[in-house]
């Protein structure tokens, strides 16, 4: 039969425990866990190195949100050399639909570049 307990640990050798008492009398083993360690305030770099970090995505997401409101609307945004050989491409990418999912995925960069801005905290 198997044991009741499947997640029991092996007995050390040397305390072979066969019934739940120890041997000549003497208490059982209880292992003491260390507490955990506290959290490590984080170094002068890694703080510059977030911030940083933020301020690029920030940049990045605010720089493509205004190409993507304002390119759509733009004579270069169907007249460009990548369509002129592809004709229904040309047709899709020039209608107004297409346009205005366009602008609204950079209205969507936008708010979340700057939602991460708003949100930003140094402690972790």
């Amino acid at each position: 039969m198997t044991d009741p307990t499947p997640l029991s640990a092996p007995a050390h050798p040397s305390s072979r425990d066969t019934g739940g008492d120890a041997p000549d009398g003497a208490a059982p083993r209880t292992v003491v866990l260390d507490p955990p360690a506290q959290p490590r305030e984080p170094s002068r770099k890694q703080v510059w190195m977030h911030r940083i970090s933020v301020f690029l995505f920030v940049l990045v997401s605010a720089v493509a949100g205004v190409l993507l409101i304002i390119l759509p609307w733009t004579p270069e945004w169907t007249d460009n050399y990548l369509l002129l050989s592809y004709p229904s491409l040309r047709v899709l990418v020039g209608s107004g639909f297409f346009r205005g999912v366009c602008s609204g995925l950079g209205l969507l960069d936008i708010w979340i570049g700057f939602w991460e801005a708003f949100h930003y905290h140094e402690q972790q």
